[in-house]
């Protein structure tokens, strides 16, 4: 069945625009104001949103998002609450959620119980930052039983044969990493080597491809949408959030994202 990634692809690329796409730690600074922030920057332009999951021991992430999930787990933060945000978002936004997390707290909830409870939520795609290809089969098999997207991600040390390995069990879009290391804001665009990576990628997959990790600014967010589908931006909104504090942070992930949606519409694809 068509799913809401792919209708929003298919609107982006009748549009010739790339997609912005958002992350939001589900809970910092508490779960009403997540809540809140959320829906904002789904009015604000954002065209998917990855909601991220608090875990305990989140490796791949830097300062800002590891503070960030801290946070959201001391305000009672949790992947039920997640799911019960997802529900209530639902009822007020047609634009796709993704579930962006560690797979701990996937597999202890069961991968049949996760990807039945997100549909039933109003999810779109499940992200799994941990879980490789090669031992992503269960969670795979449960995502197609009930018509979820498969997130998985590339590396710039991705090579071709690891490519084909998330084509095999991906769709909705491809999350390609533009740096080695952990998440966190840059003060530069992602290298022109990104760009290459991109091309091989499409030669192997017809799915869209995001571009993700440091981008920090319109300008940044501009320049990858020159080459990628999706500008996805995380640790620089999550920290406006938290700076803004909790009186501030709707607001300011409103203004933050309405700022990346301009920059990101200067830009003429061709």
């Amino acid at each position: 069945m068509a799913t809401r990634i792919a209708a929003t692809m298919s609107r982006l690329r009748a549009e010739g625009r790339a997609g912005l796409v958002p992350f939001l730690s589900v809970g910092d600074p508490d779960l009403a104001t997540s809540r809140d922030a959320v829906l904002a920057v789904a009015e604000a332009g954002a065209d998917i949103i990855e909601l991220g999951v608090p875990f305990s021991d989140p490796i791949a992430d830097g300062p800002v998002i590891q503070e960030s999930s801290q946070r959201a787990l001391k305000a009672g933060s949790s992947l039920p609450r997640v799911l019960e945000m997802v529900t209530w978002l639902r009822a007020r936004t047609d634009v796709p959620l993704v579930l962006f997390g560690y797979y701990n707290p996937f597999l202890r909830y069961g991968d049949e119980n996760l990807a039945r409870d997100a549909r039933s939520a109003g999810a779109d795609a499940v992200l799994s930052s941990d879980l490789p290809p090669e031992e992503a089969a269960d969670l795979v098999a449960a995502c197609r039983r009930h018509d979820l997207d498969r997130i998985f991600l590339l590396a710039p040390t991705s090579n071709e044969a690891r490519m084909r390995a998330v084509a095999e069990v991906a769709s909705g879009f491809v999350y390609m990493v533009s740096v080695t290391g952990v998440t966190g804001a840059r003060a530069s665009a992602p290298a022109a080597g990104i760009e290459q990576l991109v091309m091989q990628a499409r030669a192997v997959t017809g799915l869209p491809i995001g571009v993700g990790f440091g981008i920090s600014s319109a300008e940044q967010a501009a320049a990858v949408a020159r080459y990628a589908d999706l500008v996805i931006v995380g640790s620089a909104l999550v920290r406006r959030v938290f700076e803004a504090g909790p009186a501030g942070a709707v607001a300011a992930a409103r203004g933050f994202v309405a700022e990346l949606r301009r920059g990101i519409d200067d830009v003429t694809k061709s």
